[in-house]
Formats: C-alpha cells, sequence, structure tokens
C-alpha cells in the first residue's frame, strides 16, 4: 500500500516538504483496531524495542533497583548529567565496571551537556542504559559479559523469546542495531502488538513482574526515558496512562494502558521531526490526547518551522486513522 502523508511542513504559509508513512494501533488480542497506510510494512523495532529489552533484564535480575534506574534502562537518553548518573547508579548496583559497556563512545545529545562537555564516552551513548542492563542481567546470572552483544548469547535469546512471545510473530528478521546488539525486524502492526501487551503484562507470561516494573517506572520518571526537549518524556507528562518511546529511523511506539492498546507509527523517509506530531495526532485521534494535553503538548504537538531564528510556520500532522470493523 502506499504510504500516506502524515506531516507536512508549512514555512511561511507554504506546503515545504510532506512527511508521509503508516500507522497500526493494535489490541491486547492481536487484532488490528485501526490503521493509517500499510499496517503490515515491515519495519526494523530500533530504540522502541528498549522497554521489553529492559523486561527481559528485569527478569533475570534480583536486586531492587529504582525506578530512576529502571527508566533509564528503557531510554534512549540525551546523556544529561541526570542520565548518566543512573546509568552509573545501575552499574554500581548491579557490581559491574562501567568500561564493560559496549555500546559506541559518544557525545551527549542534549546541548546545553554537550557545551559543557563534549567528551566522547560510552555511558554518553543513548543506549547507554540499555547496554547496563543487559550486563546487570549477565552478572546476575553469571553469564558472560563480553560477549552479551552476540545473537547467540543467553541473553540475546531470551530477548528473542519474549520479543516472539509479545509481537506474536513466528520469526523475526535479526539484524544489528546502531549500538550493537541484535535488532528484530518485524511487521509494524506487531509492534503495536508488543506495546498493547506491555499494556496487558499479564498477557507475556512469566514476564509479567518485570513488565509492570519497567512500565511503571517509566511513569514514575519519565525525564529519564529521553530528557530535555524529547517528544516520549513529553508525552508521559503530560498524558495520563501513556508511556511513549522512539525508536531511530522514523518510528515511534505508544501503549495506551488502560484501554490495553499499542500504537505504532513509522515516517517512511525515517525523519524524526514528524514522530511526536504524528504519535501525539493519532492518540488525540483515538481520543487519548484531549484539547487541555494537546495545549500542553505544544511544541511537540506542532513545531516550529524558524526563520531567522524566528517561528514563520510550524510542522502540521493531519490524516484519518480507519477504524476496523
Amino acid at each position: 500500500m502506499p504510504a500516506v502523508p502524515l506531516a507536512r511542513v508549512i514555512r511561511s504559509g507554504v506546503e515545504e516538504s510532506v512527511h508521509a508513512g503508516d500507522v497500526a494501533v493494535v489490541d491486547a488480542e492481536g487484532a488490528l483496531v485501526a490503521h493509517v497506510g500499510a499496517p503490515n510494512r515491515q519495519v526494523f523495532a530500533r530504540s522502541s524495542m528498549k522497554p521489553l529489552q529492559a523486561t527481559v533484564s528485569l527478569s533475570l535480575i534480583q536486586a531492587d533497583f529504582a525506578d530512576r534506574e529502571i527508566a533509564v534502562m528503557c531510554a534512549s537518553h540525551n546523556a544529561e548529567p541526570i542520565h548518566v548518573e543512573a546509568v552509573r547508579s545501575l552499574l554500581a548496583r548491579a557490581r559491574v565496571e562501567e568500561d564493560a559497556l559496549q555500546c559506541p563512545l559518544a557525545r551527549p545529545w542534549d546541548d546545553e551537556t554537550l557545551a559543557a562537555d563534549p567528551t566522547r564516552r560510552r555511558i554518553n551513548s543513548d543506549c547507554s542504559g540499555k547496554h547496563a542492563g543487559m550486563l546487570a542481567a549477565c552478572r546476575a546470572q553469571r553469564w558472560p559479559l563480553e560477549s552479551y552483544r552476540d545473537p547467540d548469547h543467553p541473553l540475546q535469546q531470551r530477548i528473542l523469546e519474549a520479543v516472539l512471545q509479545a509481537s506474536g510473530e513466528e520469526r523475526v528478521h535479526l539484524g544489528v542495531d546502531g549500538c550493537g546488539v541484535p535488532v528484530h525486524g518485524m511487521a509494524l502492526r506487531a509492534m503495536a502488538a508488543i506495546y498493547a501487551r506491555l499494556a496487558r503484562p499479564e498477557r507475556l507470561g512469566i514476564l509479567e513482574g518485570a513488565a509492570r516494573r519497567a512500565v511503571a517506572a517509566m511513569r514514575a520518571e519519565p525525564y529519564l526515558v529521553a530528557g530535555r526537549n524529547r517528544p516520549d518524556t513529553a508525552v508521559i507528562q503530560e498524558v495520563t496512562d501513556v508511556i511513549a518511546k522512539g525508536g531511530a529511523e522514523g518510528l515511534m511506539c505508544a501503549a495506551v494502558l488502560d484501554r490495553g492498546l499499542g500504537v505504532a507509527v513509522k515516517i517512511r523517509d525515517g525523519a524524526s521531526r514528524p514522530m511526536g506530531p504524528a504519535l501525539i495526532h493519532v492518540l488525540r485521534g483515538m481520543d487519548v490526547v484531549d484539547d487541555q494535553a494537546f495545549i500542553r503538548l505544544g511544541r511537540f504537538a506542532t513545531p516550529a518551522v524558524l526563520g531567522g531564528g524566528e517561528p514563520v510556520g510550524q510542522i502540521e500532522a493531519g490524516f484519518e486513522l480507519t477504524w476496523e470493523a
């Protein structure tokens, strides 16, 4: 199916660019509830898989982690001081050295933090919390730390089992994520199913308790999930009973906790700028975001387009969900 225009970039009254994509809304049974475009289009889960990866790590650990430590396991963080401190606290509690991290060297995403210290460090990677959680699980299970990223490692095999269970897929396409761990390719609607089952964790069997902890931590510490100027943090902060998590190449997912629904939005050109507006528009179409929440979300719902440092337009999401009979 052709992609549907999800967001328009308006500059000085002219439509300058259009971002097309696809949307899937799925319930905890795996049934498609609503869609835009091609809900069966194949996507890589990228960082939107982190809440489920963190769930698996937590299920293997006996230690009682703090909410901020669990939230940063689920995060694609800015490497602001609060994020780096949470990762270090997680590693210390797990008795794992920082140099065991195998995520890429990185500078902070956050401009203010970058200006203060532009040093490239592994702990500055947006994925360092996920990697720290994986290392903590390996330490708890006495599995090798050096090979924790390998697809055949016991941890990655447990994660693959969880992905198949939560997505409802018989098989997924395995690739390599930007941070070096396995990444899972599946239909967009399968990504939405994962989030629907995070909203109904009893559907995850033995992972139920760990999934509840991961979701509760994201709700309790949304700033640890991403940080300053990030739409997933803003959505969790401003919208009741929702968690949201972005991924690379234009993927944004959410769980509507009180309804047991999962949402997956994919921007086909991989752009990040329409991800927030498109997700917020879907949630508004589902009556999850009301007018007051839309106003509070402000610049994440309709980001400004700048000219000479001043707003001269905005990014506008506009499309209709097709509801299943």
